[in-house]
């Protein structure tokens, strides 16, 4: 087993968690994970990659062990936050690069911004939110002042067994063991003997800044990297959009191929670690 070294740095002023596997010699890659997930559950992924590849896999800000911001969550500060950490850890080197669902989107993002610095990108189950509606702006806003007002609290449970049971009843082929290992990511136990996420849970606030694909079109139209995208076969993702909008968003990545997973939902890392690790080896290492 690789075990994982944790570093942190300071990237924008907030203390960051980089969860790092492999040895510092060998290529770099960048795992990035989803919204409400973390770091450490790349793990059985991660441990498969590090004989031969070095990853480092950060939490991004408000998640994991990463600080929390006092302003709240833009998704530009995502691509912003990836760009000092590469700075940091790779500088004027490019990268590997692999992100899922909102972290695709965030490293989709770097890539068209920062195309020289990517050598390679990996989509895994991601790109599939649909576009939004600008005229629908000014009530966005409204219940997002709103919102402020009464901002959520962070989940929390008995234990970190009952969160496991949150776990599976959204994942039910899961087994047991694997809903555990998710759980204890996810949570910590707190001085009250209450386990909480590690998530801000402004996390959950609907932002009033409406998702326009176009803007992403522009930006992902300079991405010069090879890109694999890598697809759960049985994904409830892979409905949010016809087929034909999803090919039109692929195209603009200008030499992307495509493959698939069966069996597997959106949460990729957790359904078929070994088969996600197997195809990241051959696209990266191979």
């Amino acid at each position: 087993m690789n075990l994982s070294r944790s570093e942190f740095v300071s990237v924008r002023g907030l203390r960051y968690h980089v969860r790092r596997w492999g040895p510092v010699d060998a290529p770099m890659l960048f795992l990035c994970h989803g919204w409400m997930d973390v770091s450490a559950t790349f793990t059985p992924v991660a441990e498969r990659l590090s004989p031969q590849l070095q990853v480092l896999a950060p939490d991004w800000r408000g998640f994991g062990e990463s600080e929390w911001p006092e302003d709240g969550y833009w998704f530009a500060d995502y691509v912003a936050d990836l760009d000092a950490l590469v700075e940091h850890y790779s500088p004027g080197r490019p990268i590997l690069l692999a992100g899922h669902s909102m972290g695709a989107t965030a490293v989709c993002h770097f890539a068209g911004l920062r195309p020289e610095r990517v050598a390679k990108l990996a989509v895994l189950d991601g790109l599939a939110l649909p576009d939004g509606d600008s005229r629908k702006i000014v009530s966005a806003y409204r219940r997002w002042l709103d919102a402020l007002q009464h901002p959520p609290e962070t989940p929390s449970y008995r234990s970190f067994e009952e969160l496991a049971g949150r776990v599976h009843k959204r994942h039910p082929h899961l087994d047991v063991e694997r809903c555990l290992f998710i759980a204890h990511c996810w949570g910590k136990l707190e001085e009250d003997g209450r386990v909480r996420l590690q998530a801000d849970p402004r996390h959950l606030l609907n932002m009033p800044r409406t998702y326009l694909q176009a803007d992403s079109d522009a930006i992902w139209a300079g991405i010069t990297a090879e890109t694999l995208f890598i697809d759960g076969g049985s994904s409830v993702f892979r409905r949010t959009l016809p087929a034909g909008e999803i090919a039109r968003r692929r195209a603009l990545f200008r030499n992307h191929r495509e493959v698939e997973i069966e069996n597997a939902g959106h949460m990729l890392h957790f359904e078929a670690p070994e088969a996600l690790a197997a195809r990241l080896t051959e696209f990266f290492a191979g």
